[in-house]
């Protein structure tokens, strides 16, 4: 998990000249003979990059793997916890998947997901 979250933050890094590079040709596509505002363009792409920006989901599932770490080391029981734990990792590689406008990131995302479903099974053979 902690190798795919390091997977999609370097694939998150090159998510805004991704999203200014797919805006100019987008634009370029639907009116070639338009001359267009530098300055307008690099501000919408800055817009979308925001709202495409998984940098606190990230955070958040690293620190949600460092949780499940430090729990699967502890020798009370852990059940519930593991659950819990578990739909929160969902969540966040649902995000992480649903904001994500790179293909590498989206397989990170499922490949996550997948991992997550695996900790669930876990979890219930725990209870």
């Amino acid at each position: 998990m902690e190798a795919l979250i390091a997977s999609a933050r370097g694939s998150a890094a090159a998510a805004p000249a991704a999203a200014l590079e797919r805006i100019k040709q987008r634009l370029d596509s639907l009116s070639p003979e338009v001359k267009l505002d530098p300055g307008r363009v690099a501000q919408e792409a800055a817009i979308a990059a925001t709202r495409a920006d998984v940098q606190e989901e990230l955070e958040r599932l690293a620190a949600h793997t460092l949780e499940l770490r430090q729990l699967l080391t502890k020798p009370e029981p852990a059940g519930r916890r593991l659950d819990f734990l578990s739909q929160e990792l969902s969540r966040e590689a649902n995000t992480l998947c649903s904001k994500s406008a790179d293909l590498e990131l989206t397989r990170i995302g499922l490949d996550l997901k997948t991992l997550v479903d695996q900790i669930k099974e876990q979890a219930a053979n725990v209870e």
